[in-house]
């Protein structure tokens, strides 16, 4: 991989020359290599090379010092700078497994192998599960959004990807005062076990 080429673009040659004509076309065509570099390499380390570079180039290029008759170069090289910067952000940023289906056994291959566990509770249990979890926070300190954190946990217990708002909506129709059924069987459940186990170590005594 070329670490040096988006230095090499049409933007980069007018911005050196301090010219301001066409600027928006060089602007968008160094805007669009930036992207396709970002979306099409398979290479993630290589890319934030070539990324760390070209903003050392435009956070320190001379054009940002010129007078004002030529401040829309400089102008031009702000906007690059911003732009890099955000795309770096979404680079670094947790990237979310797309949506799948749960495969069978005869469509498993090695290749993607299917989830070693498998969720065999009703469907709006798990949302209940996945909106708790959401709502506490426990996960990336609470910074990671529902749209990405569901499809992860879908994935883990090996279920087709559901629509988590449409089963939301039917916990918040539920008339009984405690809505959240499953949750509060989990913690019967849990507390019960507690019990039992510290009668069983009063007896042990």
């Amino acid at each position: 991989m070329n670490y040096f080429l988006l230095a090499e673009t049409e933007f980069f040659r007018r911005i050196n020359e301090a010219g301001d004509c066409n600027m928006e076309t060089a602007y968008t065509a160094f805007a669009t290599q930036v992207i396709e570099l970002c979306s099409g390499s398979a290479d993630t380390d290589r890319t934030i090379i070539a990324l760390a570079y070209i903003e050392i180039e435009l956070q320190h290029h001379p054009v940002r010092n010129l007078s004002e008759e030529k401040r829309e170069a400089a102008i031009y090289v702000s906007k690059a700078l911003s732009f890099v910067r955000k795309m770096q952000k979404l680079l670094a940023a947790p990237q979310v497994p797309p949506q799948i289906p749960v495969r069978t056994s005869a469509e498993n291959t090695t290749e993607n192998p299917a989830s070693p566990l498998q969720w065999t509770g009703n469907a709006i249990d798990l949302v209940e599960l996945i909106y708790g979890i959401n709502e506490m926070g426990c996960i990336n300190n609470g910074n990671m959004p529902l749209k990405q954190l569901a499809p992860l946990l879908y994935k883990i217990f090996g279920v087709e990807s559901k629509d988590c708002y449409r089963f939301y909506i039917d916990i918040k129709r539920r008339k009984n005062e405690s809505r959240t059924y499953f949750l509060d069987r989990m913690q019967e459940k849990l507390n019960e076990k507690m019990q039992r186990d510290e009668e069983l170590e009063r007896m042990r005594r």
